[in-house]
Order: C-alpha cells, then sequence, then structure tokens
C-alpha cells in the first residue's frame, strides 16, 4: 500500500465502459512527511475523497478486489482517507489541520 496526496481529478467522456460511473483522481505518491516520491498518477476512488486529502492506496490486483472496482482496468485505487500519520510518535500529518 502507499499514501498519496489529491490534487486533482480526471474526467472523460469516451472511455472504456467498465470506467463510466467510476471517479478518477490525480494524486501525487507521497512518503511520510509528504514529499512527493512519484507525480502525477490517476487512481480510482472507492472513499470519497478530494483535493487535499490524503488517501491509502490499493495496487495491482488489490485495486481491483472491491465491488466498486471489480473488472475495472485500474492498478490503484484510493480505499481509505488518511485521518493521520505517525512517525516514530512524532504526527507528521494530520487531516484538516491546514
Amino acid at each position: 500500500m502507499k499514501i498519496a496526496r489529491v490534487i486533482g481529478s480526471v474526467t472523460g467522456t469516451v472511455k472504456d465502459g467498465r470506467l463510466v460511473g467510476q471517479k478518477l483522481l490525480l494524486v501525487d505518491i507521497v512518503d511520510a512527511s509528504g514529499a512527493v516520491l512519484n507525480p502525477s498518477q490517476v487512481i480510482t476512488d472507492t472513499c470519497g475523497a478530494g483535493v487535499g486529502d490524503m488517501v491509502l492506496l490499493a495496487s495491482g490486483s488489490a485495486a481491483r478486489i472491491s465491488p466498486e472496482t471489480s473488472g475495472a482496468p485500474t492498478d490503484e485505487t484510493a480505499v481509505m482517507l488518511v485521518e493521520e500519520i505517525t512517525v516514530g510518535n512524532q504526527l507528521t500529518y494530520l487531516a484538516n489541520s491546514d
């Protein structure tokens, strides 16, 4: 699993039929401090994430296990909204603390 910050969304009218109804997000894969490791990845969303949210990603075949993504052509899916990240007893991220 990976952590990512939502930076936008992706939409399109002409697409694979298995993506109809899927919410697609643009995310940066980040480390526990929020530093970008892998920018601009497109993922599917099962948890209602929005811009600025941190999400936990399931990758590979695990990205297609949920009923919402079963059979969808996706390699990564947001499966949880991250509320906080703690590393070595130090809080490195707290949702809605902007």
